[in-house]
């Protein structure tokens, strides 16, 4: 049944979604195992209920530091059998815990065309720098905040004159179809 992937959320999962109903199409060969969230009001803990997909929370305050929180999810992600990590709008660096235990595979979307706009609110970022051409990356993670190897982009137009609502539903209908897009192409390359 394809890769086994686990997918790291803090907000509403939108993401997370669209690459479960991948996996159920088989328009993706893989099965999404678990979901972690690092925020008990993030919406993707519904989507997961609804999805039948297996949901860990970690919260940072219930551990003394960033390590102990993800030595705790590296043994949950072993016991889900994932040998891959997908952040779909997780909003925390990831560190050396779980970096070495997935080399190279740990992935993330990012909706921005890197290295521009790293970090939060990136379309903002975008549109307050005026910028008509918008867009998504797909990349590696690495110790920095969105600096990993750029693994495939896609951009669009904007006028200038959109409501940011109806760009942001743009970039997330795009992401939807842009990101399974990439892991599949990524996971059936010949190593």
């Amino acid at each position: 049944m394809g890769v086994r992937f686990v997918v790291f959320a803090s907000g509403s999962g939108s993401n997370f979604e669209a690459l479960v109903k991948a996996t159920q199409t088989k328009t993706l060969d893989a099965q999404c195992v678990g979901l972690i969230v690092d925020r008990a009001d993030a919406y993707a803990i519904k989507r997961a209920h609804q999805l039948n997909v297996p949901v860990s929370l970690y919260l940072q305050s219930w551990y003394v530091d960033k390590e102990a929180m993800e030595a705790s999810m590296l043994k949950q992600i072993q016991a889900w059998d994932a040998e891959w990590i997908i952040c779909a709008g997780y909003m925390r660096i990831i560190s050396k815990t779980l970096l070495d235990a997935f080399p190279y595979r740990i992935i993330n979307i990012h909706p921005s065309l890197l290295p521009k706009y790293r970090g939060k609110d990136a379309l903002g970022q975008a549109l307050a720098a005026k910028d008509k051409t918008l867009g998504i990356t797909v990349h590696r993670v690495d110790t920095g905040l969105d600096t990993g190897e750029i693994i495939d982009q896609i951009s669009f137009q904007i006028t200038g004159d959109e409501p940011r609502i109806e760009i942001e539903e743009k970039l997330h209908s795009l992401e939807h179809i842009f990101y399974p897009k990439v892991l599949k192409q990524l996971w059936e390359e010949k190593p």
